[in-house]
């Protein structure tokens, strides 16, 4: 394993990113509504990456053919944007994105409601949401990749809910994915011990019921293996001797 620490400079690069990033998905997430299509939101995302002059991180890495990645309900990660796959009300989107910025990466998500959602739906958002920012929390010189995943089990869990363990957070700098892994799951204390310097992204994948999860045809889109829903929000946050430092500041 090799973790790299970003100098001051290469940090700045980062934020640089992070702030267009955020820029971009706060404004997809706004077109979300009933009727529009996920190719039409991939769409309009690739067209403000190429206005804003970045380079839309996803689409290519690994064959990846999109710049977002789409996962609407039951799908979990890395669904392909489609025209044929209309948003309805009730449904709720995570929207996965990044763009590389002279090299440098941004990486995060959120889950957006379309339309009126059920209460279900609702605390799922919250509670995925919440998960992120008591995650955030921990991450700070001296704590560990565990204690993050511990702060989003134990407190999933108060509501019956599960963290999907095959996708884990990551480090992330001139490579899209760098290490450590961040599991959204853990003991204090154990993984890898958090540095000053260091850039990794947070990202809490829940199901409402179990965490399994089934990859379909494509080789890319998941779904929960019950049929359940799951939500998942990220940020890319700097590790201080103090609090995170939020490199997306997506809405909250």
């Amino acid at each position: 394993m090799s973790i790299t620490l970003k100098t001051p400079a290469e940090v700045a690069l980062i934020r640089k990113a992070g702030l267009i990033h955020a820029k971009i998905l706060n404004e997809v997430g706004r077109l979300v509504k009933p009727g529009i299509s996920t190719g039409e939101l991939n769409a309009f995302a690739e067209k403000r990456c190429a206005e804003e002059k970045v380079l839309p991180a996803f689409k290519g890495y690994h064959g990846f053919p999109a710049a977002l990645c789409t996962s609407v309900n039951n799908q979990v990660v890395h669904t392909i944007p489609s025209y044929k796959q209309i948003l309805e009300e009730s449904d709720i989107v995570a929207i996965d994105f990044g763009v590389t910025v002279a090299g440098w990466h941004a990486d995060a998500c959120q889950t957006f409601a379309v339309g009126k959602i059920s209460k279900e739906a609702q605390q799922l958002i919250d509670v995925t949401k919440e998960s992120l920012y008591l995650a955030v929390a921990q991450a700070k010189a001296g704590n560990t990749t565990g204690d993050i995943g511990n702060a989003i089990e134990s407190y999933v869990k108060k509501f019956g809910f599960t963290p999907v363990r095959e996708t884990v957070g990551h480090g992330i700098g001139r490579n899209l994915h760098e290490d450590p892994e961040v599991p959204n799951w853990g003991k204090p204390h154990t993984g890898d011990l958090l540095r000053a310097g260091m850039v990794i992204c947070i990202e809490p994948i829940i199901n409402v019921g179990g965490s399994a999860i089934v990859t379909e045809n494509d080789g890319w889109t998941t779904h929960t293996r019950d049929g359940s829903l799951s939500a998942q929000f990220e940020h890319q946050v700097l590790i201080t001797n103090g609090e995170a430092e939020i490199l997306t500041p997506w809405d909250r």
